[in-house]
């Protein structure tokens, strides 16, 4: 069961919607144009029921196969929202707003998506209930927490919940996945260090808190190293240091560190919040400086059920002809983490061939993939609900 020639047949048309999408982008919460499309299209399938406005600009549709009545519910989902990123692919379809860019690939992963759809509202051989997730602010926004909060789960009865991202460097329409831990939690700090400005002819004078931040930034080091068991993977890593002057003679009052940390597991995640809260203070209180820490926590890990990564796997193999089961895991997050935290379920990664990496502005999604991603979810509803 390879890619259905349908869809095959069908790929000019998708690529046109992807990069009619591409030309477009919409950051987090902004996609109300991109929403409007997909459930246009969705509504021209013949979908059974189309909802939108989830989590504000989320999308959800509705495909009842032939035996809807004793099936189950499956979740297919796909990120809509673009990136702040300022494009430099210098391609026709290129993006027309300057500073927003899909630079990862969403524009792609919603034309698959509506591919499948496509069909699966013709097609409908399966016993069971296809539930389309249009999915916002992927990107840092909790646009999967928020269709949660919305009770999309519960109001759609979704039961086991299936979405994929491409991945550059896997061979273009590749498939590969893992069982258990997939991709990394991600949470975010900022320390604000605090001292006393002045001269920088005269440093007896001030509290330095650039001085004081820097030897944050080192002591900060010692987490992973010193205090996370060293076969368990995490990152801890300071993005940006800024202090509140810009001149060369003047001792900063105080310098902001922005930063990110990275898990796979919740004890590691417990351990790195606590211990970069008390290390950051006392680094501070050293040089007489006082820091004060705003941890937020993003995405959970992305834990694959093993039942549901085999059947997304035997799915990809049905139309790939072979899948790599033995993804190593990747520290990047993904909120479609916060799906499996209430639904058993999988992700799976496509390939996009020898491209530039996500978030790159020389990134650009690869079209020859779209028949293999819209397949996969189609092979994935007729496989785990047939007809009977």
């Amino acid at each position: 069961m390879p890619v259905r020639n349908r869809i095959a047949e069908w790929l000019p048309e998708i690529t046109a919607w992807r990069q009619d999408l591409h030309a477009h982008p919409e950051l987090r919460f902004e996609e109300h144009r991109t929403a409007g499309l997909v459930a246009a299209r969705l509504r021209e399938f013949g979908c059974d029921e189309v909802v939108e406005g989830v989590a504000k600009t989320g999308v959800v549709g509705v495909i009842r196969g032939r035996g809807a009545g004793a099936g189950k519910v499956l979740g297919f989902r796909a990120d809509m929202d673009a990136l702040p990123i300022l494009e430099q692919t210098g391609l026709g379809h290129a993006s027309t707003i300057s500073g927003k860019m899909h630079a990862c690939g969403h524009d792609g992963h919603t034309s698959m998506l509506l591919g499948a759809a496509k069909y699966l509202a013709e097609t409908r051989n399966f016993d069971g209930t296809v539930v389309l997730i249009f999915q916002p602010a992927e990107e840092g926004g909790g646009g999967a927490r928020g269709m949660i909060a919305d009770g999309m789960i519960e109001r759609f009865g979704i039961q086991e919940v299936y979405g994929m991202h491409n991945w550059p460097g896997l061979p273009s329409g590749s498939f590969a996945i893992r069982s258990g831990a997939q991709m990394a939690g991600a949470d975010a700090f900022q320390i604000t260090v605090k001292g006393r400005g002045g001269h920088g002819a005269q440093p007896h004078t001030t509290v330095d808190a650039t001085l004081a931040g820097a030897a944050v930034v080192m002591a900060l080091q010692s987490i992973t190293s010193r205090n996370v068991d060293p076969l368990n993977a995490a990152v801890v890593s300071v993005c940006s240091f800024h202090s509140d002057t810009n001149i060369y003679n003047v001792i900063a009052d105080q310098v902001v560190l922005l930063g990110t940390t990275r898990t796979f597991d919740a004890d590691t995640r417990d351990l790195i919040e606590h211990r970069l809260i008390e290390i950051a203070q006392t680094a501070a209180q050293t040089y007489g400086a006082v820091a004060e820490v705003i941890y937020t926590r993003g995405a959970p890990p992305l834990l694959n059920a093993p039942e549901q990564a085999e059947v997304a796997a035997a799915a990809a193999e049905s139309v790939a002809g072979s899948v790599k089961r033995d993804l190593p895991p990747a520290m990047p997050a993904e909120d479609f983490a916060d799906f499996l935290a209430v639904r058993p379920g999988a992700y799976m990664f496509i390939g996009n061939g020898e491209s530039a990496a996500l978030h790159n502005p020389a990134y650009e999604f690869n079209d020859d993939i779209i028949p293999a991603g819209s397949s996969w979810f189609a092979t994935l509803a007729e496989q785990r609900m047939p007809l009977t």
